[in-house]
């Protein structure tokens, strides 16, 4: 049986709810001060303290504060007769748990205390998770355990001997500035890392950016000013978004990537290139090159070591490192003590499909945290996310069966062929690591290729 405190100076509100909620099956104390309240508090261990903010003895908050300060995680909702919104405000921001407005609706106060109690619950259950989940990450980690991210750790190894051009590519916020900080880290820590979001630059500046410029070599050119590639000095260029570059720049960049040299906007001088150039982009840049709006001899300069980032929806076997490592890195920069999510939440993060990828997670994690009352985050806490999207060819919800364009039913024998051919088109990885994500053998692979004739060109 779950315990309730009720501390009101106002006996009439104290005997209606301690009949009331005798009634519904709770155990019932009441206390007419704080002073009282804090007592039965301490003695009693309550689930659940309704509290009033106005007391005859001591102020409300600073009954709240201190039963925080006996148990942080104490399950508080205070009620008040004045609705104003700076005391709303601070009750939430000070640890309560709701805040109810006299006369107190049963109804609402029903669902205060059911959430209460569920969220207790959900701490007792998930008791010790935070300590397991933290111990073993840092800032900084990749997280991954499935082939793909194997794979993606092996590729870091290797590039890290050498200072090797390198192109990631992957949909926005997969990570890849993340990828590039890690590869920068293994080769040259010591050396600065410089990122170039090549979009947000208009052209003119970028040049400048990228290359500086001599004093006077243009209006505003006051004094020389130094580019990144000559600030990174032995270091690494990051350009992200690198698809967003014009065609004069990129022409420039080649330059740089062919002869390890530039010169200053404005300038005569030839500048020798030390740094390594990781580039980025979440566009297809062979469509790109097919419509002229990227360089095919760029392009082939830059992809001597490519690494393409699957989206999270292609790796759910990561989601739970992912949220636990997340909710570490929440907790030491809100300073929460959020435990995890809850099995029911985690159901539903593995039926989405996270179009934003493992930036919407961080984003949807961080918003709960900092709205939550209680240490499991719950479904309560992501009331944006209880209609799961679709992501187009990914996921068939209402489990229909797959039909062609005319609504024909599909073949097993033609589904198979559209699961593979999607699979190629999609990856973009090599035949060994596509065995592993289809679950086939290699021998199985090429005679799947050979039986739906489908051309592979990549080993």
């Amino acid at each position: 049986m779950s315990k309730i405190l009720v501390i009101d100076d106002d006996k009439s509100i104290r005997e209606t709810l301690e009949l009331y909620l005798t009634e519904e099956g709770y155990a019932v104390r009441t206390a007419p001060t704080g002073t009282d309240g804090l007592n039965e508090f301490t003695s009693w261990s309550p689930d659940v303290v309704i509290l009033d903010i106005r007391l005859p003895d001591v102020d409300g908050f600073r009954i709240l504060e201190e039963l925080r300060e006996e148990d942080e995680n104490a399950k508080v909702i205070m009620i008040t007769a004045h609705h104003d919104m700076e005391s709303t405000i601070r009750a939430m921001k000070e640890g309560a748990f709701d805040y109810i407005h006299k006369p107190v609706d049963v109804n609402e106060l029903d669902i205060a205390i059911e959430k209460a109690l569920h969220a207790q619950d959900m701490e007792k259950k998930i008791k010790g998770l935070l300590v397991d989940s933290s111990k073993n990450f840092k800032v900084g980690d990749i997280i991954g355990d499935g082939p793909r991210m194997r794979e993606i750790f092996k590729t870091i190894g290797v590039v890290s001997q050498s200072k090797t051009p390198v192109l990631i590519q992957g949909e926005s916020g997969t990570g890849k500035e993340l990828i590039a900080r890690v590869i920068h880290n293994n080769t040259t820590a010591n050396e600065p890392y410089i990122a170039v979001n090549c979009s947000a630059i208009v052209e003119t500046l970028l040049e400048s950016e990228l290359f500086g410029h001599e004093k006077g070599s243009f209006t505003g050119a006051v004094t020389r000013k130094p580019g990144k590639f000559e600030l990174a000095r032995q270091g690494t260029v990051f350009l992200d978004e690198i698809s967003e570059m014009s065609l004069n720049l990129q022409a420039k960049l080649l330059r740089v990537l062919q002869e390890r040299e530039f010169e200053r906007v404005g300038g005569k001088d030839r500048i020798k290139v030390n740094a390594r150039i990781i580039a980025a982009t979440n566009k297809d840049l062979m469509a790109m090159i097919r419509d002229r709006q990227f360089r095919d001899d760029l392009y082939y300069r830059l992809n001597i070591v490519n690494i393409f980032i699957p989206p999270l929806r292609e790796r759910k076997e990561d989601l739970k490192p992912l949220i636990d490592y997340l909710i570490t890195k929440i907790n030491l920069e809100l300073h929460k003590n959020i435990a995890g999510v809850s099995d029911e939440m985690f159901n539903v993060f593995t039926r989405y499909t996270w179009p934003g990828n493992i930036r919407e997670l961080e984003n949807l994690l961080v918003r709960a945290a900092v709205v939550t009352k209680g240490q499991v985050l719950t479904r309560d806490d992501f009331p944006d996310l209880h209609d799961t999207p679709v992501h187009s060819g990914q996921q068939n919800p209402d489990n229909e069966p797959l039909r062609d364009n005319s609504g024909r039913i599909l073949t097993i024998e033609e589904v198979e062929e559209r699961h593979i051919r999607q699979t190629i088109k999609e990856t973009r990885m090599n035949k060994g690591e596509i065995c592993t994500v289809l679950g086939i053998s290699r021998p199985t692979f090429e005679r799947k290729l050979e039986k739906f004739n489908i051309v592979f060109e990549r080993e």
